[in-house]
Formats: structure tokens, C-alpha cells, sequence
């Protein structure tokens, strides 16, 4: 009796732990500022220090072309082994002019990104083609010193 009391009280246990670990997580990362404080900026009469101040280092800088800080922030939910879904993405751009100062502020979302296609080609390599047979044949000759 003592045994399918325990048996069955493993089998619970198993069962809630099998089921807790296909619950979705969800993670968030990057920092999105306050929008209260980005209210606050104007484009033309801040500079980049006073930017830094209020809102924080940004996420990234463009490195060509003009001056352009990006605030990223993502959250993602992962379910199971799938692959984890974007379900909210925010971006803040700030532009800024020669000089240093606030040219234009902009908020992009999920809605304003775009699916790219990978190319899957393969890039021919020249030179000898080695079947497996070989392969094996010219490790045994590397392994006993006979050369080709």
C-alpha cells in the first residue's frame, strides 16, 4: 500500500515538473528610456552630453555616416525548444547634426522592421576533392610515414 502511495506521489511529481518545464518564457532585453523624458527633448537646442545625461548610453552608435545613437529594446517569448518569438520591439533613433545637436528624434516598433531572406549558396573551394576512402588511406600513410 505504502509503495503505489509512494509510486503515485512520484508520478505527480514528475508529471507538474514535465508541465512547468514547457511554460513559455518570456525575457526582455536592452533598455528603452523613459517616454516622459523623451517628451522632454527637442530636436535643435540639446547636445549629445546633455542626450547622455538624460536618457543613458545608447544601445548602439552608427559608426558611418552621419551621427546616430539607437535606445534598443526587445522582449522575446520562448516556448518550449521552438525558436523564441519577437513580441514587442522598441527603438528610439536620435540624429544628430555636425555640430552635436538634436536634429530628429524618431520611435520605430515591431511594425516598421523587415524580414531579410539568407542566401543559402555554397562557394566552390578548388583544389583536391578526397572521397572518404581517401581520407582514410592518407591518414594511415600520415600516421605510418609513407609519403604520397
Amino acid at each position: 500500500m505504502r509503495s503505489k502511495v509512494f509510486r503515485a506521489g512520484v508520478l505527480a511529481v514528475c508529471i507538474t515538473a514535465a508541465l512547468a518545464a514547457c511554460e513559455s518564457r518570456v525575457s526582455t532585453h536592452g533598455n528603452l528610456p523613459d517616454p516622459a523624458r523623451v517628451k522632454e527633448l527637442k530636436p535643435g537646442n540639446i547636445g549629445r552630453e546633455e542626450i547622455a545625461e538624460i536618457l543613458g548610453s545608447p544601445s548602439s552608435i552608427n559608426t558611418f555616416g552621419p551621427e546616430t545613437w539607437y535606445y534598443i529594446s526587445e522582449r522575446t517569448e520562448t516556448f518550449a525548444f521552438f525558436a523564441p518569438e519577437v513580441k514587442e520591439r522598441q527603438i528610439l533613433v536620435a540624429r544628430f547634426d555636425k555640430k552635436g545637436a538634436l536634429d530628429k528624434l524618431e520611435v520605430l516598433d515591431l511594425t516598421n522592421g523587415r524580414q531579410i531572406a539568407h542566401v543559402e549558396r555554397v562557394t566552390p573551394t578548388f583544389g583536391e576533392k578526397l572521397t572518404v576512402l581517401g581520407q582514410i588511406i592518407g591518414n594511415f600513410q600520415r600516421f605510418t610515414g609513407a609519403k604520397r
